[in-house]
């Protein structure tokens, strides 16, 4: 018979690890002669064209990996298949309906069966039950599958699963946790998967009670064995793929396992692939930075989930950290200059006030994280939070992602001026492309927090929020808020210019940046005659080229030193030429190479990346 297997991903790089694993594991485990089929789709394409495109795979059974972000896709997708293919049968399983099962068949009656908790093995034994049941009366009735789906499934029912029987609903209850080690390596064809975030897991469940997460409901924590795990990473590093990111709720629970991991990529970098990994940076100590130091800029990203600063969230939650030694590790990494840092904040978490969140947001905002995610609480099925959000008064959405609407603490007002500020940055400051700015006019606000709340009042009282920005529109509209604050500091539009020129060589420059054609001329004698300064690697190598340099980079003239304002912080006023140059870029921020060269006298390089 034939299983199809569909993964409906938040985006196009996303790809579905459950469905691979699920594949992976029966066709290593389950019966000779079961045919799989994996298809992966995005919540940006068309229900219609979905359903037309699962339709014509013919298969007898279609399973729907099932999560916040696309469950009501798959309730759409399964009542309209019924209707054009009412013998097939629908399995589904993932978060978003194993821990509500019974009531999720009740309510989608399109629906066979729901698989609940790890669905490798039970997804195994129901294939073999429906090929071994449907095979035997297939062979000997020569029934159609329309007429054997129904005996096929009832009886004998492996651990994890709920089914419908006529009116009734039965339950199993939830599968057995696996041994890690029997899973089998997923990724047999990287063509697969290029263009997309290569996700791999060393170790499943979780140490830490979190009343938040999925993870802390089991924690039963299992390891994938080294011996299994090395030579895995291997392969990616073989395949020079771009990016693995490791979905281990906590990476480094077991510091053996970690730095084992650590060590390996360390070793046996090929200069390109990048593992993400989230960590508890309370749990790094000092054989982990010495690693870390010695890692080549890139290799690795951090995401660190601090979530609140307030010691009463922080109780309540049920979340263990330590906050002073987790900061003390973070701003040591961010010294290093070679590791890129997420942390995370969470709003609508119990006894976080808009005043408190906004101390949490400037305690992160000091430590300079490459990212700050700011989330909003969701309050998933099956948490501790769904129990306790009565006794914190917490109202959510009804429908996924179950977001929060309000606390004891925080008003619906409250959270929506928190979205505004969100987006802000998310937009200015996670993008890493308003860096300079931002650096250079933060200290004219009260702190980080009421520069983007003002800028989100600005931003959104002139329904910016509401219309798609191109680059130069973001410019602009921060020019104007800075306008409207009165925010005239020396050299702020050329500050500015250089966060513009910094990602890429803008072809027409903004009506604000002054006119430098006066200069052109010199600049492209420059480029001719002060090649050994201005590109010395090209120079050193003897492939040189003027014009190729000048195609590949872009000059530009400052009131003051670039590279040290970048990296130093400190505005040295003087004539300087820049040097951008886009063939080489920092590869944390994908910044250009940028020289600073003084304007009058003989051209001296004086920075090399800005930071």
């Amino acid at each position: 018979m034939r299983y199809l297997l569909c993964g409906i991903n938040a985006k196009y790089i996303h790809s579905n690890l459950a469905i691979f694993c699920l594949k992976a594991y029966a066709e290593a485990n389950g019966p000779t002669g079961a045919e799989y089929v994996i298809k992966e789709y995005t919540i940006n394409h068309y229900v219609e064209d979905i359903l037309q495109d699962i339709y014509e795979e013919k298969a007898e059974v279609v399973v729907f990996s099932c999560y916040i972000w696309n469950i009501s896709f798959v309730r759409e997708l399964a009542e309209e298949l019924k209707k054009v293919s009412p013998d097939v049968q629908i399995w589904v399983g993932g978060p978003e309906v194993s821990y509500d099962a019974e009531r999720f068949l009740r309510e989608n009656p399109a629906v066979d069966l729901v698989m609940q908790g790890e669905g490798e093995e039970t997804f195994t034994a129901l294939v073999t039950r429906a090929e071994q049941a449907g095979a035997e009366t297939l062979r000997s009735e020569r029934r159609t599958w329309a007429e054997v789906k129904r005996n096929v499934l009832p009886e004998n029912m492996p651990i994890g699963v709920a089914w419908r029987e006529e009116r009734t609903i039965h339950n199993t209850g939830f599968a057995p946790v696996m041994d890690m080690d029997a899973i089998p390596f997923v990724y047999e064809d990287f063509h697969l998967f290029e263009h997309k975030i290569i996700y791999y897991e060393s170790s499943r469940g979780c140490p830490f009670s979190c009343s938040y997460c999925l993870s802390s409901v089991d924690k039963t924590v299992r390891f994938r064995s080294l011996s299994k795990v090395l030579p895995e990473l291997q392969r990616f590093l073989d395949a020079g793929v771009l990016q693995v990111k490791f979905v281990d709720r906590t990476f480094n629970c077991r510091k053996s396992h970690a730095m084992a991991i650590w060590r390996y990529i360390c070793e046996h970098d090929n200069g390109v692939t990048n593992f993400h990994f989230e960590i508890s940076a309370d749990l790094l100590d000092e054989e982990a930075m010495e690693l870390f130091a010695r890692m080549r800029p890139g290799l690795i990203q951090l995401e660190i989930g601090v979530q609140s600063t307030n010691p009463a969230t922080i109780g309540a939650i049920h979340r263990n950290m330590d906050l002073p030694k987790l900061f003390a590790n973070v701003d040591r990494v961010h010294r290093m200059g070679n590791i890129h840092q997420h942390l995370d904040l969470i709003a609508g978490l119990p006894h976080e006030s808009y005043g408190q969140f906004r101390i949490s947001f400037n305690d992160l905002y000091a430590h300079r994280p490459d990212q700050l995610q700011l989330g909003f609480l969701k309050v998933l099925k099956g948490t501790c939070m769904e129990a306790e959000a009565g006794k914190y008064a917490i109202r959510y959405r009804s429908q996924p992602p179950y977001e929060v609407l309000s606390t004891a603490w925080l008003t619906y007002d409250e959270v929506i001026r928190l979205k505004g500020i969100e987006e802000l940055v998310e937009m200015y400051y996670n993008s890493g492309q308003f860096s300079g700015i931002l650096s250079y006019v933060m200290p004219q606000f009260a702190s980080p927090f009421d520069f983007f709340e003002q800028f989100s009042l600005s931003y959104r009282g002139k329904n910016c929020h509401k219309m798609n920005h191109n680059r130069m529109d973001k410019y602009r509209i921060l020019r104007e808020f800075l306008d409207e604050k009165m925010i005239s500091l020396p050299f702020r539009d050329e500050v500015l210019l250089l966060d513009m020129y910094l990602r890429e060589n803008v072809k027409s420059r903004p009506a604000w940046s002054g006119d430098l054609s006066g200069f052109r001329p010199l600049w492209k004698e420059m480029y001719r005659t002060c090649g050994e300064v201005l590109f010395p690697e090209d120079q050193a190598a003897g492939y040189y080229d003027s014009r190729k340099a000048a195609n590949r980079s872009h000059m530009e003239y400052f009131h003051f030193d670039a590279v040290r304002f970048l990296e130093e912080g400190v505005l040295e006023e003087g004539e300087f030429f820049c040097l951008f140059d886009y063939s080489r870029r920092n590869p944390l921020n994908k910044n250009a190479r940028i020289l600073s060269l003084p304007a009058k006298e003989k051209p001296q390089i004086t920075g090399v990346y800005a930071k």
